[in-house]
């Protein structure tokens, strides 16, 4: 087998019929049958069940369709790496952040590009369990998300810890204008909206267990992953939210009202997190070194 084959292979599997893959390789469909009958034959197994027009992976398929999928990315880095060495830090930088990590990027990433006129960035976003599998499908190198995550699994970089915040509408009158401050046992009766994840623990968990260390089970009336989305509920009156402080750097929102949590004991943990068994990239390199330089005491 040869790369050219492999990447046969994988379209195949990827596009589930031969008529597509064979479009999509701008090739005719009978080379390209022929291909993927050269691959069984050497490998003496069969890699597809076919099922009239349409091809599933079969067990050994699913096998060589993860290693296939893992060589070519290599194989990718590799000639991205080799190009750097003559041709400087280059290509797309595929990144990905929580709405609650945003406002660290914008920063580090114009520096970058300052820097390094050749790199572009490709940006996504979601809640920290969708970005941790980004990390593990290949399509983002780094992601800025709220710990915990897996420390068996990724490298991370942590970035300041802050607190958490009361987002409630301006026209509540749930407590006197030159209040700035409340206790947590305040929050025993507020309808909360709280950030949560699609999957796993996080933040969710943290708010919650802290109010029960407080004497009180609160009062939960809307879980989301996105913190955006809360904050537009919020200005509606439809409840309040606790979020880290830094999510209201970066979106602007009008009718609400922000007050510090005076006696929490929890804080908000921002880090950029990466796969631990794998290579990065050098401009994925350079953007850890700016933050190392920007936050030297984390």
């Amino acid at each position: 087998m040869d790369i050219k084959q492999l990447r046969y292979f994988c379209t195949v599997a990827d596009e589930g019929q031969i008529t597509k893959a064979a479009k999509k390789l701008h090739m005719a469909q009978p080379p390209l049958s022929q291909q993927l009958k050269k691959i069984e034959e050497e490998l003496n197994i069969e890699l597809f069940e076919r099922n009239g027009r349409t091809i599933e992976l079969t067990e050994a398929g699913r096998v060589l369709y993860k290693k296939a999928k893992n060589i070519m990315h290599e194989l990718e880095e590799t000639i991205v790496e080799v190009q750097e060495t003559n041709e400087g830090i280059r290509g797309v930088l595929a990144i990905g952040s929580n709405k609650s990590c945003f406002s660290f990027l914008p920063e580090q990433m114009k520096k970058l590009r300052q820097q390094h006129s050749k790199i572009s960035f490709l940006l996504r976003e979601g809640d920290t369990f969708y970005l941790e599998e980004s990390i593990r499908n290949r399509d983002i190198e780094l992601a800025f998300v709220r710990l915990p995550v897996d420390l068996e699994e990724f490298s991370t970089l942590r970035l300041p810890s802050e607190s958490y915040v009361l987002v409630l509408p301006e026209n509540w009158n749930s407590f006197e204008q030159e209040v700035q401050k409340i206790s947590m046992k305040e929050l025993k009766h507020i309808p909360l909206m709280l950030l949560h994840r699609i999957s796993g623990t996080g933040q969710f968990e943290l708010i919650v267990n802290e109010c029960r260390n407080h004497g009180f089970e609160p009062n939960v009336i809307c879980e989301c992953p996105d913190a955006t989305m809360l904050l537009s509920l919020a200005t509606t009156g439809v409840g309040a939210t606790i979020v880290p402080r830094s999510t209201l750097y970066a979106f602007s929102y009008e009718s609400l009202r922000i007050l510090e949590l005076e006696d929490a004991s929890i804080a908000a943990e921002p880090a950029i997190i990466w796969k631990k068994d794998r290579s990065l990239t050098k401009a994925a390199q350079r953007l850890l070194d700016l933050f190392k330089n920007a936050y030297p005491t984390t």
